[in-house]
């Protein structure tokens, strides 16, 4: 497929719109941005020539969405396992492309250079920021799966890079973009719910002990990349080189939510962790629960509990948001909730102020229950309480997979300077707040945060 004279130029030019270089700069210079009359914009039909790094399960994952998507053409694979590299090819040439596959990235940035105007990122966590960087510095705009590295000082180099070279970064946080989150948290938490107090997220997950294949990667190439053996390739989420556990793996779509809801990073958090579900030889917890407390600009504080576990799935993932007036329960799956609970209190919203809210489109219509006295024989105390209503569907559905929308929000930054819904300081934030969960559960003791912990520091001499 022939790439039009001018495309590359203005998808280039495109890079300053996407909030890179972002409305605020976390580094202390915003001088490069231009002006917003200034920014190129692009046809919304332009191809984007896209290659990727990693074809794991994440990487098939993505690949199901971006085949999806117009205006797509993946024109290249990278990964170390042959296998995956065939796999890779035989999915793309059922969407009619003819991948090209590489063992080694930087072959592929390099012979590929002219075709290529975006990479997707979707490698084991402690190779983020090597490919990231190398990628940003060819000039190529980044789309990076979360956690953006098992080390903080890798993270702040993927944001420093980026701001030096002006290109894209998105962080594959993708709650950011699915447009159920984006309802709740533009109208429902602000406007529904009084002062949110408390919130609640949870993972339960059932896992097998560790992965393995009848023909893994050979030794020499495990070795060549940095792998100890087949095992801890394929199983690098729970060894202290390549990963950080259920938290870090799963823990930072939700705990990403909490800074969302209360648009103020966390004070503190403490946190305990445990081995249950595999063998010794994995050194990562499979299982977290932490607090986390955030205070307000006015001095008020907030808790949010989560809790991540690999040995059972009872109640499956989720979060929650509670507050004075109506609690919010979320999922990326529509059958786990996605209602609007009012509570039935006196001083609470009447069925009229409920009403309006129908009104507007934000929930759907529900019958639910009058205020009413609880009666018991074992008590002395005669109780007045709030019975639960029935919650109120969400109006807004989520009808494509869960991150074509963070994929299309990307290449809609790069195509004419749409607005990223996870760049690279953003994901930052949450990527220190989830790392310090970890300390903490190593530690056993509660970690502070400053608020100078979610800025990112400038590069050591």
């Amino acid at each position: 497929m022939e790439m039009k004279a001018n495309r590359r130029d203005f998808i280039k030019g495109a890079t300053v719109a996407a909030g890179f270089l972002p409305s605020f700069s976390i580094l202390g210079d915003d001088k490069n941005k231009l002006p917003e009359d200034k920014r190129p914009i692009g046809p919304d039909d332009a191809t984007i020539n896209v290659a990727m790094i990693g074809w794991g399960a994440e990487g098939r994952v993505l690949s199901a969405s971006l085949a999806r998507i117009p205006g797509v053409r993946v024109r290249a694979v990278c990964d170390i396992w042959r296998f995956q590299c065939q796999q890779a090819r035989a999915f793309f040439r059922g969407y009619g492309m003819d991948v090209k596959t590489y063992e080694d990235y930087r072959d592929m940035l390099d012979k590929e250079d002219k075709n290529i105007d975006a990479v997707i990122i979707a490698t084991p966590d402690w190779m983020h920021c090597e490919h990231t960087c190398y990628c940003l510095r060819k000039g190529k705009h980044v789309y990076c799966e979360k956690e953006m590295s098992n080390k903080l000082e890798e993270a702040a180099e993927m944001c420093r890079v980026q701001q030096e070279t002006g290109m894209l970064l998105q962080i594959g946080h993708q709650r950011r973009s699915n447009p159920r989150y984006r309802h709740c948290f533009e109208h429902i938490v602000p406007n529904m719910l009084g002062r949110v107090t408390t919130a609640y997220a949870q993972w339960n997950r059932t896992l097998a002990p560790f992965f393995s294949v009848k023909r893994p990667p050979k030794q020499e190439i495990l070795t060549k990349y940095g792998y100890t053996n087949a095992e801890q390739y394929l199983n690098w989420r729970w060894f202290h080189k390549y990963g950080g556990g259920s938290m870090v793996d799963l823990g930072s779509h939700q705990i990403d939510l909490f800074f969302w809801a209360w648009g103020v990073p966390p004070s503190s958090v403490t946190a305990i962790g445990g081995l249950d579900a595999f063998t010794p030889r994995r050194q990562t917890y499979d299982r977290v629960y932490c607090i986390y407390e955030f205070t307000m600009p006015d001095g008020t504080k907030n808790e949010a509990v989560y809790q991540v576990i690999s040995s059972n799935a009872r109640g499956g993932f989720y979060e929650q948001f509670m507050g004075t007036n109506a609690a919010l329960t979320i999922a990326e799956i529509s059958a786990r909730g996605n209602t609007v609970q009012r509570e039935l209190r006196k001083g609470g919203f009447s069925d009229a102020e409920w009403q309006t809210f129908i009104d507007k489109g934000w929930i759907l219509p529900t019958e639910g229950d009058k205020i009413k006295k609880e009666v018991t024989k074992d008590i002395a105390v005669d109780t007045r309480i709030s019975a639960q209503a029935t919650g109120n569907p969400l109006a807004v559905e989520m009808n494509k997979p869960a991150h074509m929308p963070h994929l299309e929000n990307f290449l809609a930054a790069c195509r004419h300077g749409e607005k990223l819904n996870c760049p690279a300081e953003l994901a930052y934030e949450s990527a220190v707040a989830v790392l310090a969960a970890n300390t903490a559960a190593d530690t056993r003791k509660t970690h502070y945060f400053k608020p100078e912990d979610f800025k990112v520091p400038p590069r050591k001499a």
